[in-house]
């Protein structure tokens, strides 16, 4: 199987992935998480420049390829991970902070890539401090943009949005992403948000958005199946 690379979700560290990292090295496909700590989020926060996770996920990709001598890798995005991941794929320079130059190739990755799969990614969402960054993403990567990767797309159906005590945040987070609090998704994603036209779409049943929820998440041993197969 080809190697795989984790791109861990907003805001989050590498080592709450290491679950998912070994149980997919277990199944045949050595995987690597970027390396990323928390505090390597805080020079994207409201609404800034994803570059600084961009050099560090395209670290990680090209020292897989070498390690596993590979001309291709899996790479899953979890969350914000999966559309900061159709950056890296597109050709487009991201250069829309001006804090990149072209020459850095941060992007054009889509031929490192066979199959790129998004967990519980908001791939829509009317929040002002994401806003400019995922515009540039859909405006330029509509849907399942590039025909030689594989997009699976997956969703989370654990909790339905309403104005009610435990289904507040649920709501908020839904109306946010894709305008209706009112829908079912996992807790933070809605399942309308986390889809892409043209992509391989899964929905499962139970599972939450992130892996230190209690209950099951993408990730969890019972859930894999569900989704692994899609790994080259």
């Amino acid at each position: 199987m080809l190697p795989t690379v984790i791109l861990p979700g907003y805001l989050e560290s590498a080592d709450v992935y290491l679950p998912l990292q070994q149980a997919l090295t277990a199944l045949g496909t050595p995987t690597t998480t970027v390396p990323l700590r928390k505090r390597d989020w805080l020079p994207t926060l409201g609404g800034r420049s994803m570059i600084p996770i961009l050099r560090q996920l395209d670290r990680t990709v090209s020292a897989a390829l070498v390690d596993n001598q590979a001309a291709q890798i899996n790479l899953i995005g979890h969350s914000a991970g999966g559309w900061i991941s159709r950056i890296y794929l597109g050709d487009i320079p991201y250069t829309i902070h001006g804090d990149v130059t072209e020459a850095e190739q941060l992007w054009n990755a889509k031929a490192k890539v066979a199959n790129l799969i998004t967990l519980g990614t908001p791939h829509i969402s009317g929040e002002r401090w994401t806003k400019k960054n995922l515009d540039f993403v859909n405006d330029n990567y509509p849907g399942a943009k590039h025909p030689e990767v594989r997009y699976v797309c997956v969703a989370g159906k654990s909790i339905y949005g309403e104005k009610k005590l435990g289904q507040w945040l649920a709501y908020s987070s839904y109306q946010q992403t894709c305008g209706e609090g009112n829908t079912w998704g996992d807790g933070i994603t809605a399942i309308k948000a986390a889809h892409l036209t043209g992509a391989i779409n899964i929905e499962i049943e139970g599972v939450k958005h992130s892996p230190r929820t209690p209950g099951i998440w993408y990730g969890s041993p019972a859930v894999l199946p569900q989704w692994t197969g899609y790994l080259s």
